[in-house]
């Protein structure tokens, strides 16, 4: 747990000073800031999935559209989107509206923080052998992320640090339990799905789309029970 404990304070800490920035920005210069740090998490929603593309075969294909077909039902029937969502505006209200964007910054935040290949491999390596350097490395690159979300959005990026302590702590702590079916090809297809859930974030920030990213949640861990099911089988 120690990689996701570093990685949770890492976000507080970017998050409280992105908040001191916050009244020295306009909101044409905050616009603008959005705008960029879209493009960057498209960026980055692309290099996951350029990442993994040449280790995926046409089973792993397959895998990925049903997963992202039942998680799609799975997430809407619960509607994951609408939780997290009310969430956000149930603190907004809590703080008479003076925290901002709560409810964006929170979402927004919490699913780019959780969604990534780092978050995924990282608590896996944690949990699994007890290697916390991908953890360490993501913290760093959060901790700068959240300066600049925190100085656009306010304190609702600062709340995402929970989501990341309780999403990342989960799988580090079943990662031993799931140690038979997390092979390489798992791994890799739960990447692919993250990758391209996060460019589906990016152009929800460009106001290009209104995917409801949280509802396809589940689909990043389908996988896992595919593989379960096969290695059952045979």
């Amino acid at each position: 747990m120690l990689g996701t404990i570093v990685n949770a304070l890492a976000i507080l800490a970017g998050g409280t000073l992105g908040i001191f920035l916050k009244g020295g920005l306009s909101e044409k210069v905050a616009k603008n800031v959005m705008d960029g740090l879209a493009l960057c998490v498209l960026f980055i929603g692309a290099s996951n999935i350029i990442g993994v593309t040449d280790k995926l075969d046409s089973t792993s294909f397959l895998v990925i559209i049903i997963s992202t077909v039942i998680g799609a039902v799975v997430g809407e029937k619960i509607d994951i989107d609408k939780k997290i969502e009310n969430l956000g505006n149930n603190i907004e209200k809590k703080l008479n509206n003076k925290g901002g964007q709560v409810s964006k910054g929170f979402v927004t935040a919490s699913l780019l923080f959780c969604i990534g290949a780092m978050a995924i491999i990282g608590s896996l390596e944690s949990g699994l052998v007890g290697n916390h350097k991908t953890l360490f490395a993501k913290s760093v690159l959060d901790g700068i992320t959240s300066i600049i979300f925190a100085s656009s959005l306010g304190i609702g990026v600062l709340l995402s640090a929970a989501s990341v302590f309780v999403y990342q702590g989960l799988i580090t702590l079943c990662a031993s339990s799931l140690k038979g079916v997390l092979i390489a090809d798992v791994i890799n297809n739960m990447t692919a799905i993250g990758g391209f859930l996060i460019i589906a974030l990016a152009l929800n920030m460009l106001n290009a789309t209104k995917i409801k990213v949280a509802n396809l949640l589940p689909a990043i861990f389908l996988p896992i029970i595919y593989q379960f099911i096969i290695t059952i089988i045979n």
